[in-house]
């Protein structure tokens, strides 16, 4: 008897799976048709002998908790995925003790304060998974996102040869230390405990682990060369963090989203070269924009994305344009529709690391057009108003195009058109020639490319036989080898319908081989090609020409016959007359009258290559040949690659960017997402050309025809922050189905999976050829059976397992060319009467409605997730729910849950029947036509008993089924990112005593930042070097400014003409009543030009906009500080809330006025991080300067005028109980100074001891001998022994 391994016991595995029901209720048995089709009885023989056997499959929760746990399974992890561990070793808390001294009074006698801080750490070690590992991604710490470049790690991929680790072993000793072979785990060195409560928090990490390592065709292994993109944006490539700063202590890093606070760049760059271990060379794609498809009026400069940006530790810069004079990108719903052009000091940085990773570097200057929709530029093609937005540079072309009626085309004006594309100011020259200079200042490149698929240009002629763009370009090379020298290779990147030659329409049969004068120039090193040859023809269905149901292919994902269409298929054997030819598939053979078919090849490189070229331009072939020379340069695949998108390899060269004119899914395609398509179509190119049968070698140079690969994309944004952070990016949502190998590489193909599964348990007559899928990522979470390791994929990925010649084989549902049968090929099995076949039909309440897919997500961060899907008519209230430890997005979850609904509905039908002898090559999993009972059904056979007869069960199945259907995913966002901190804002302020408990000599500190990183600390040396920490702010102040002139106003009394509006960048102001603003609430600072503080007090606050308050009902002039008022203070004046966030600086009294230098920034960076900021700050110690005194009279004695004040203090003064306040002083004494006219003094009493002089008559007599001026004036100050001089009070007496 065969069977589907657990097809027998469908209704025993479905509840293990699904829930504690059946799927299909009466007839259970079908479930095991739907998921327990796997792998079973032989490999369980050897595993887990026995029966009654209770299995269970990798569970979701088990990858997320941390513990240290004793025999606990080690889990193997496959792709992509997060896992907690498990906690190996540990050592003892270790204690440091800090000690810190620090002085301070209010006012009067220093206080020594010492303070004793505690800190804790630990060492330990978390195992991770079985197996050797490729790398560790993200890591979080109690759920969120840590960089663990801040401490001291050594990660261990688990191979059969690490060794101990050193700490391990000095702990514990030698010979007691396990080395943990077999095992990833990372060590953790002396980490310190205090952000996570002194305690070893729950670690999770992303585990990359690629099954490539084993198999060098894998495109991991056969990656040597990528394109770096996006070759827009700004600061996309600065290998330093560079960070936006709004001058408000809102800091934006520009080019760090990613998990080790690092650029972009950095991180990007490692983890490819940690997932393609060959990689040897990189293309860097940089691009300025273009502003117009006519040649003769497009523009190309570097863009901006915005006017206003102060960046740092870089500001921008391209060809020694600044950002105010560049010109700003074109914008898309309110955001710029491209990145800026990089800096020249990026591009400068990226260059330098390329080289130290060992990569050689093809520069590419590269051409974008800033285009928008709605624009309203003459169409060349059309001559209609409004050009394609955002379109292809290829386009670029003379005005009117060639063909168009009007065109200058074979004409002296088209020549000048395509001069003043090269030539004009800001001309294509200007572009490339700026690259070559730059290049050439960074030490040179390996390669570099004078430009690319300028298709619409090279085919431009100003005479029947002379291409004005390909002159151009000749000059282009020479200019460049003048600046770059003899060692850079430099070439033209063609477009693949370039290349070759340009049918020229002129007469039947007409064609130049118009860039040959450049190929054959003696400055060109290489012919590039831009590879985008399409390698499959495939239509849905069987009907397509490529479907062989006999021999293969029976799928696109075929990888036999991706390969032999490089060369063959469309462009090599035939092509496609008109889009009607292709819908039909008319194909029409390639042939060529004068035998030499290749010229109208576009994929028979082989034969362009090695063959002389002779013109054709009247349809007969030149007596004499081209410039080129056989064999006399290599060709290079500048770009080479494929959309990730369903029948992505029958066009590869389209993109789905839906700002974009150009914007397209491939012929035929459905428009759902397929990665597997695209590593395939790579891994065919790849290893193709690497066959020295397909790559011959020249007789001229004697290396290879095919040279170099680079294959496109990867992009410097690493995954998965692009494309999840959407609000950053503006093209995030073309990840999805372009071209991108990003969070791509390091993806397992089913069949690899399935094999590796197999293969740790040491069973190996499995097959696994059938399978076809791409995994993200999947994990083995305990000790289990292969089948039961295995069952998730068969649901998730819809395959069969059946043992058949002691093979077990595993085969996709939907299989190609199924035998037929009708009623007369049945038999009557022995001791059966009657009609030999027999069909059950499940009722409907016994089916599912709907279906739940719990799942790892993979665009939120593993997350768990559930995604629904639901039959919109039916009578059953029946829901399926199936558990899958499978990385996978909402759109493929709902897509799974799908296709189980709709299997499971057409499985209703059982059928059992009994065939002949002669039917002994079915297999259970294979399909059968049976034409029986008036009816053609399509059956799947699930279990055959060879008894004679052979006796049947079987199921309806449809093909249609097991096509890839993608539900709605979510858009791209979210997503955790690390807060990156920059500058602070900090704000120093010289304040009176507000309270009388500060430390009056200190100045006060505030500080505000966004993101705010937990403290930012303030540092101080004498001598600019040997910093120590003075004060660390712990909590954001509300500090904004001034958005109106401020005046003077009353002292001490409500001034209720003046108003005041705020902006504050974080925070908030409320209204208070009289008596908590009389008890000292609401206070602020402003500081004027001169950089002195008023401070006020304000009882109304209202919200006039977003962050700004009008403030009213004000208290001016308060701790003395009326001086400060002005007339006005302007607006955009600092202000800051006098609360308790701010701090003092920890001065002595004897230093306070001291120049000393300060250093402040974010806590965890080290000073030299360009977010410190500094400057040498004096002080005056303003809490320590006296008030002014009050009420100044002067009354005459006699002759004499005796004139008098009422003191104030700094301390202690605010009781109203007091009969007279406090003195604040070591003595009581005022400088008295009489004044003439102009304000100027004319005699001064020193150090008077009490708040009166006289003024005698012979002193009046003196100083003004015309008389005692009305009004008199005279001023007041209170005098400190620490502060000398206080606040002056003026006093004008008028005696008329």
């Amino acid at each position: 008897m065969a069977s589907l391994i657990l097809g027998a016991v469908g209704s025993a595995v479905g509840p293990a799976l699904f829930g504690s029901f059946s799927f299909l209720g009466a007839t259970g048995a079908q479930i095991g048709g739907a998921i327990g089709a796997l792998v079973g009885s032989e490999i369980d023989s050897l595993l887990m002998p026995g029966t009654n056997i209770k299995r269970s499959g990798p569970r979701l929760t088990d990858v997320n908790i941390q513990a240290s746990t004793e025999g606990a399974p080690i889990p193997r992890l496959y792709g992509r995925m997060r896992v907690a561990g498990q906690l190996l070793w540990a050592t003892k808390f270790k204690e440091t003790a800090t000690t810190t001294k620090s002085g301070g009074g209010k006012g009067g006698p220093s206080v020594s304060v010492t303070e004793t801080d505690y800190t804790y750490s630990i060492s330990f070690a978390v195992g991770l998974c079985a197996g050797v590992t490729t790398k560790i991604g993200r890591v979080w710490a109690d759920g969120n996102l840590i960089d663990i470049a801040q401490f001291t790690t050594r990660f261990y991929t688990g191979d059969e040869t690490q060794s101990f680790d050193p700490l391990i072993e000095e702990i514990e000793g030698a010979g007691n230390t396990p080395a943990y072979r077999g095992l990833s785990y990372i060590v953790f060195e002396d980490m310190p405990l205090a952000q996570f409560g002194n305690r070893i928090p729950q670690l999770q990490f992303e585990v990359i682990r690629s099954l490539s390592a084993g198999n060098p065709d894998a495109l991991e292994n056969r990656l040597t060369g990528v394109a770096v993109i996006p070759g827009a944006g700004e600061f996309v490539y600065a290998t330093d963090v560079v960070t936006a700063d709004d001058g408000k202590g809102t800091t934006i890093a520009q080019n760090a989203h990613n998990s080790a606070s690092e650029s972009d760049f950095k991180a990007s760059l490692d983890e490819l070269q940690a997932l393609a271990p060959n990689l040897n060379a990189a293309s860097l794609v940089v691009g300025w924009f273009g502003s117009d498809l006519r040649c003769g009026t497009c523009e190309i400069k570097p863009a901006v994305e915005t006017a206003t940006k102060n960046t740092y530790p870089e500001s921008w810069s391209v060809d020694g344009v600044e950002r105010d004079h560049a010109q700003i990108m074109s914008q898309v719903d309110g955001r710029p529709a491209f990145g800026g052009t990089p800096s020249d000091e990026s591009v400068t940085a990226a260059i330098a690391d390329l080289k130290a990773r060992g990569l050689a570097i093809m520069f590419c200057p590269f051409l974008f057009m800033d285009i928008p929709a709605g624009n309203t530029l003459t169409d060349p093609y059309t001559g209609e108003t409004g050009q394609g937005a955002y379109p292809w540079r290829g386009r670029i072309t003379c005005d009117p195009a060639p063909g168009v009626s009007g065109s200058p085309d074979k004409t002296s004006a088209a020549a000048m058109q395509v001069d003043a594309f090269f030539d004009g100011e800001w001309g294509y020259r200007r572009m490339v020639l700026h690259y070559a200079q730059l290049c050439a200042d960074a030490g040179g490149v390996d390669a570099f490319l004078i430009g690319s698929e300028l298709r619409g240009l090279t085919h431009v002629r100003s005479s029947d036989t002379d291409y004005p763009a390909v002159a151009a370009l000749k000059t282009l090379a020479a200019d460049a080898r003048a600046i770059l020298g003899p060692d850079t290779k430099i070439g033209y990147a063609a477009d693949w319908s370039e290349y070759n030659n340009h049918q020229t329409g002129d007469a039947p049969g007409a064609l130049l081989f118009n860039l040959d004068p450049l190929w054959s120039d003696s400055n060109i090193d290489f012919v590039g090609i831009d590879n985008y040859m399409p390698l499959a023809d495939w239509r849905d269905g069987t009907a397509g020409l490529d479907y062989d149901a006999v021999n293969g292919p029976t799928s696109i994902h075929d990888a036999d016959y991706l390969m032999r269409n490089i060369k063959g298929g469309e462009d090599y054997d035939w092509y496609y007359a008109s889009p009607a030819d292709r819908d039909a598939q008319i194909r029409t053979p390639i042939t060529d009258g004068l035998g030499k078919p290749f010229v109208w090849r576009v994929k028979d490189i082989w034969n362009w290559w090695s063959n002389a070229h002779y013109d054709r331009a009247d349809g007969t072939e030149s007596g004499s040949p081209t410039a080129w020379v056989p064999q006399s340069k290599p060709i290079w695949f500048c770009e080479l690659g494929c959309p990730a998108i369903d029948k992505g390899a029958n066009e590869p060269n389209v993109f789905f960017d839906p700002k974009s004119s150009e914007s397209a899914a491939p012929h035929y395609s459905n428009g759902e997402r397929d990665d597997l398509i695209q590593r395939l179509f790579l891994q065919a190119h790849l290893a193709f050309w690497s066959d020295e049968a397909n790559n011959p070698v020249s007789t001229v140079y004697g290396g290879p025809m095919l040279a170099r690969s680079f294959v496109w994309c990867w992009d410097a944004r690493p995954f998965p922050f692009f494309p999840a952070r959407a609000d950053i990016w503006g093209d995030a949502a073309n990840y999805q189905y372009g071209h991108w190998l990003n969070g791509r590489l390091g993806a397992v193909q089913l069949s690899d999976l399935v094999a590796g599964l197999c293969e740790d348990a040491d069973f190996t007559d499995y097959d696994v050829s059938d399978l076809s899928g791409l995994v993200t990522g999947f994990a083995v979470t305990d000790t289990m059976s292969p089948r039961d390791a295995i069952a998730p994929l068969g649901v998730a990925y819809f395959f069969d397992g059946v043992e058949s010649e002691g093979t077990v084989r595993f085969v996709m549902r939907g299989q190609a060319n199924p035998a037929s049968f009708s009623e007369s090929d049945l038999v009557l099995p022995d001791g059966e009467p009657g009609f030999g076949f027999n069909l059950e039909r499940a009722q409907e309440t016994d089916l599912p409605v709907a279906s739940r897919i719990a799942y790892i997500d993979a665009d939120a961060d593993y997350r768990q997730a559930v995604a629904e899907s639901r039959r919109l008519t039916g009578h059953s209230d029946r829901v399926v729910s199936a558990t899958m430890p499978l990385v996978l997005d909402q759109g493929q979850a709902i897509g799974i849950g799908s296709r189980l609904l709709m299997d499971a509905w057409t499985m209703r039908e059982s059928a059992s029947f009994a065939l002949p002898p002669s039917a002994l090559a079915l297999d259970p999993t294979d399909e059968v036509m049976l034409d029986a009972g008036g009816r053609t059904r399509r059956l799947r056979l699930i279990e055959i008993d060879d008894a004679g007869a052979r006796n049947v069960q079987a199921v309806a199945t449809d093909p249609s089924i097991y096509d890839s259907i993608t539900g709605p995913s979510r858009a791209p966002g979210g997503g955790q990112d690390l807060a990156l901190f920059g500058r602070d804002l900090v704000v120093f302020l010289d304040l009176p005593l507000l309270t009388g408990s500060e430390i009056a000599w200190s100045p006060h500190v505030a500080a505000f930042a966004n993101p705010w990183p937990g403290a930012v600390l303030v540092l101080k040396s004498a001598s600019d070097a040997n910093y120590v920490l003075d004060t660390s702010l712990t909590k954001a102040a509300s500090i904004g400014e001034t958005l109106s002139d401020l005046y003077s106003g009353p002292a001490w009394r409500w001034d209720e003409v003046n108003t005041l509006d705020i902006e504050l960048y974080s925070g908030a102001c409320a209204s208070l009543d009289d008596l908590s603003v009389l008890g000292g609430a609401n206070a602020l600072g402003v500081q004027n030009a001169d950089g002195e503080w008023e401070v006020l007090q304000f009882a109304n606050a209202e919200l006039i906009a977003p962050n700004q308050w009008r403030l009213s009902k004000l208290l001016r002039g308060q701790a003395g500080s009326e001086g400060a008022m002005r007339d006005p203070v302007p607006s955009g004046a600092r202000v800051v809330l006098l609360d308790t966030a701010g701090d003092q600086l920890s001065l002595q009294q004897n230093e306070y006025a001291l120049p000393f230098n300060y250093l402040w920034g974010p806590q965890g960076k080290p000073i030299s991080d360009p977010a410190y900021q500094g400057a040498a700050l004096p002080f005056k110690g303003i809490g320590l300067r006296p008030l002014s005194p009050v009420q100044l009279n002067a009354v005459w004695r006699g002759g004499d005028l005796a004139l008098s004040w009422i003191r104030r203090t700094r301390i202690g003064g605010d009781s109203w109980d007091q009969t007279e306040v406090p003195l604040g002083e070591e003595e009581e004494a005022y400088d008295v100074g009489i004044l003439d006219a102009s304000g100027a003094a004319i005699r001064t009493f020193a150090s008077v001891p009490a708040p009166s002089q006289t003024y005698t008559a012979a002193d009046i007599a003196t100083d003004f001998p015309s008389g005692l001026p009305s009004p008199f004036r005279f001023r007041v100050y209170q005098l400190s022994a620490a502060f000398g001089r206080g606040m002056a009070a003026r006093g004008e007496i008028n005696f008329n």
